[in-house]
């Protein structure tokens, strides 16, 4: 079993961490625009607009976390450990992609 602490260091490099927080900062300004939206009765397609930029958002985020976890898989895992955490992230990526 790997060395939690030692994961938590090499998981993310400090470029990912930037680029996920700046995804997930959008994330927030578009959530916060629908929550007024809604508050303000705006039209549905103006609403609409808004929730797909957020699940635009989200798909980018999820993609760069599954890329980082395979990136980390090919370069850091044995064959079993690699196997393992390929399967999780992809059942992961499916669950999100039927969503």
């Amino acid at each position: 079993m790997p060395d939690t602490e030692t994961t938590k260091k090499t998981y993310l490099s400090d470029e990912t961490i930037k680029i996920l927080s700046n995804g997930l900062s959008r994330i927030e300004g578009h959530v916060g625009a629908v929550k007024r939206m809604v508050q303000e009765r705006r039209c549905c397609d103006e609403i609409l607009m808004q929730t797909a930029a957020v699940k635009a958002a989200l798909n980018r985020v999820t993609v760069k976390l599954i890329e980082e976890e395979l990136l980390n898989c090919l370069t850091s895992c044995g064959q079993l450990e690699a196997e393992k955490r390929m399967a999780s992230a992809m059942q992961a990526l499916s669950s999100m992609l039927k969503h």
